[in-house]
């Protein structure tokens, strides 16, 4: 497995098709580089294509989930030796174009992505989690959508992601005041499904799930991704006839045969791998 400077993939068991990739970079809480946004990418699409991936659960190293971008990340943005203003300013939109695809990955990951959150999640670590499919904290994280504080406007997905997550009042609320915000409260707004006392409780809990999950037709499992990710921008309409063509594609499967024979014959079903 390829190894990386900013990220870590592990596989707790050989017989596991669920996959942790940790955010590596604690001494600076997780901060975003710009050697991470070249890596994270490609971690995704190594996991994505690896058949023996199910789900992917994301989270970070050390005391807390994500700091947010890196200062000299974002100076990189507007330090040029470029004098042409339209092309300076084309170089940028194309830079901030290339960070924004970076978390775009989770989304196009076929595999489920569950962000399990503990600490702080900051700036871009809310990017993060608002593309993830599943989202879970510890009681004692924190979270904040940060830009406005640094003179700039969020601009990696959070102000497209958050509003459908938490609703556009809750969002607009946050990403004006860019006010510190807890566990408790991202659950009641929704922007995670539980809160966890501890850690170690949430990482049982969550590999619990994510093993749940992979246990489940592939097939099914990234169809559903893919249609409520679609389904987004869609009419209920125009929904209901992308989901028709996706199950007339992929609904004859062995995976349909073995389940219903599963429950018949009261056993766990065995997919096969993608």
């Amino acid at each position: 497995m390829e190894k990386y400077k900013t990220l870590e993939i592990i596989q707790n068991s050989p017989n596991s098709s669920v996959f942790h990739l940790y955010l590596n970079n604690p001494n600076l809480r997780n901060a975003l580089s710009q050697e991470f946004f070249i890596e994270f990418p490609k971690a995704l699409s190594s996991l994505d294509q690896n058949p023996h991936v199910k789900v992917i659960i994301l989270s970070g190293h050390g005391d807390h989930f994500c700091s947010g971008i890196e200062i000299k990340a974002l100076n990189s943005l507007t330090n040029s030796e470029i004098k042409d203003h339209g092309r300076l300013r084309e170089r940028i939109r194309r830079d901030i174009k290339g960070l924004q695809d970076a978390i775009t990955a989770i989304e196009k990951c076929r595999k489920p992505v569950i962000a399990a959150i503990h600490g702080g999640c900051i700036g871009g670590g809310i990017d993060m989690v608002t593309a993830c499919d599943i989202r879970y904290c510890t009681e004692d994280s924190f979270f904040c959508v940060k830009e406005v504080d640094l003179a700039i406007t969020a601009d990696l997905g959070t102000l497209q992601r958050l509003p459908r997550i938490v609703g556009y009042g809750n969002a607009a609320e946050l990403a004006l005041t860019a006010r510190r915000f807890s566990g408790l409260e991202a659950k009641s707004m929704g922007l995670v499904s539980k809160v966890f006392g501890t850690k170690k409780d949430m990482e049982m809990e969550v590999k619990t799930i994510a093993e749940g999950i992979a246990s489940k037709s592939p097939l099914a499992i990234i169809g559903t991704k893919e249609v409520l990710l679609r389904g987004r921008e869609m009419t209920t309409e125009q929904g209901l006839d992308y989901v028709a063509t996706w199950n007339s594609s992929m609904l004859l499967s062995d995976d349909l045969m073995e389940a219903v024979s599963a429950q018949l014959q009261k056993r766990k079903p065995v997919f096969a791998k993608l």
